[in-house]
């Protein structure tokens, strides 16, 4: 999910800043423009950690800024088709649980929550399975899998993450700590 990456690029450094440290303030500004920004190949930009290279500045007439051809490493988030997340539950709707995944988010859909039929708690503010009862709600930390992922566009906006929970070994982490319970149980019975 996240990765370091190398990139070459251009950073302008206004004149009001000449006095101040050039890679401090060249850091700063990258992490202005391009924080929070998407790229389809590389994934959502998180930081820019550090300057490797400072080329030579230039004066471009007219502008009064000096710009410098940098080459810095990066913080990307980048989820995978079929990856295994863990996160937590920031929101319940009659639809499904938005599920915080580092600087994203996520959408397990009523379908995908377990196998059994799924009532919406509007007071409760919980999904609720009619047999087995099991309960998610705002602030469980889950475990999902990716099933749907979409990162067209330029930000977070523009991203689409489907999640499963209905695997084994996957959901609410009191569910899954059930479930080894019992296969242990079962297990220790033969």
């Amino acid at each position: 999910m996240y990765y370091m990456a190398k990139i070459e690029g251009t950073v302008r450094i206004p004149p009001y800043r000449f006095d101040e440290p050039l890679e401090d303030v060249a850091i700063e500004t990258l992490n202005e423009k391009y924080n929070s920004k998407l790229d389809k190949n590389l994934g959502l930009l998180v930081s820019v950690v550090d300057i490797e290279e400072i080329g030579e500045g230039t004066l471009i007439m007219g502008d009064g800024a000096a710009y410098y051809s940098v080459v810095f490493n990066a913080i990307f988030f980048k989820p995978e088709q079929q990856e295994l997340i863990e996160g937590e539950v920031i929101e319940i709707a009659e639809f499904g649980a938005f599920v915080r995944i580092g600087p994203m988010d996520g959408l397990v859909h009523v379908s995908q929550v377990t196998d059994d039929y799924i009532n919406y708690d509007s007071r409760g503010g919980s999904l609720i399975g009619k047999e087995s009862n099991k309960i998610l709600s705002e602030g469980d930390t889950v475990r999902a899998r990716i099933v749907v992922l979409s990162l067209k566009g330029k930000s977070t906006r523009d991203i689409r993450i489907g999640l499963t929970m209905k695997q084994p070994n996957l959901g609410k982490f009191e569910w899954i700590e059930a479930e080894k319970r019992k296969a242990a149980e079962r297990k220790a019975k033969a």
